[in-house]
């Protein structure tokens, strides 16, 4: 039983331990949160038993050998940093840094503590039934490639507040959180975008401003060599449309890109072929079974080589986020240290 510690106390962390709990290959032990009281409060019911509001003794003194990190986005970098410099087997919400001079920093860390292992929590890509649906693709490869139109966009409650003009606005809203569409929903489109083609040969995106700053919803386009890739995705409004990746005369359909749980192949007669895999009622129980797996055998080659895998597919995800911000001169605070 991997012992477990996190930080950040929202619905994604219910949602996660709700997973990590149907695994039945995690036990959460510790809980930081700004106050000992809210750590308290979240962290009881699950059967945690320690508490924290410092973050230097949650590390130090905390009995855990896995961290789940769902603050908000700007504050990954340093907390990551923080739990490989304690040897921790790390698991960060999407997207896991904010650019990628952040990334190389924790390249250089993740090379000095070898022991440590960290892992991008992209849950959609772990799941059976979006791996089925890759293998596919690769079929659909051998004949010709159109491109995809891939659409995440889901209003957010706490929109409302931007609206009502309520102060402070959520983390999300911000630039001083790297907040916005593209670092929330974006990312899925974009992580789809990359397991399916790899990373692109230029970016262009362009976004609709809230009025805090960010980008409230946008549409951004990957140039590949021979064709191209439309994501749309936004937090300020709701898409019923489908995702879909196009052959010559075939198409794969996604119901989500990014909590999928039906996807069918029409063929060149427009014949209907579901895919059939196995879908789980927490789409998040897929990347915790993946998790414990590596952090069980962090040193098994089979292991390891998803391992890297998944790196260096999260490292070029970050590349092509902050390519495409770059195109939109959507910046934060934390792209001043970029060379």
């Amino acid at each position: 039983m991997l012992k477990l510690g996190v930080i950040g106390t929202h619905i994604i962390t219910d949602q996660m331990l709700d997973a990590a709990k149907t695994t039945g290959k995690y036990k959460l032990t510790a809980v930081y949160s700004r106050t000992i009281e809210r750590a308290e409060e979240f962290g009881k019911p699950y059967g945690a038993t320690e508490f924290y509001d410092d973050l230097d003794r949650f590390f130090e003194d905390g009995d855990f050998e896995v961290v789940y990190v769902a603050s908000p986005n700007s504050l990954h970098y340093q907390q990551v940093r923080k739990a490989i410099e304690n040897d921790k087997f790390i698991i960060v919400e999407k997207p896991a840094f904010v650019n990628p001079n952040e990334y190389s920093a924790i390249e250089s860390l993740l090379a000095a503590h070898p022991k440590a292992r960290l892992v991008e929590a992209a849950r959609h890509i772990h799941t059976k039934i979006y791996q089925a649906a890759l293998k596919k693709v690769d079929e659909m490869k051998e004949h010709y490639v159109q491109g995809a139109t891939l659409t995440v966009m889901k209003y957010s409650s706490r929109y409302d507040k931007v609206l009502d003009g309520e102060k402070p606005y959520p983390n999300i809203f911000t630039l001083k959180y790297a907040g916005g569409a593209l670092m929330d929903l974006g990312v899925y489109a974009v992580y789809g975008a990359v397991t399916i083609y790899g990373e692109p040969d230029s970016v262009v995106y362009f976004p609709t401003l809230a009025k805090t700053g960010v980008d409230a919803k946008g549409v951004a386009i990957l140039n590949y060599d021979k064709f191209t890739v439309t994501l749309n995705f936004g937090k300020t409004a709701n898409s019923h449309l489908y995702s879909e990746v196009y052959g010559l005369k075939d198409t794969l359909v996604f119901d989500s890109i990014f909590d999928t749980t039906k996807v069918t192949y029409y063929d060149a007669d427009q014949n209907a072929h579901p895919i059939e895999a196995p879908v789980e009622e927490n789409s998040m129980t897929d990347e915790m079974n993946d998790f414990a797996d590596l952090f069980n055998n962090p040193d098994d080659e089979e292991e390891m080589k998803k391992y890297k895998h998944w790196l260096e597919l999260s490292k070029t995800v970050n590349s092509v986020m902050y390519s495409l911000r770059q195109s939109a001169q959507l910046v934060f605070p934390s792209d001043n240290d970029q060379e």
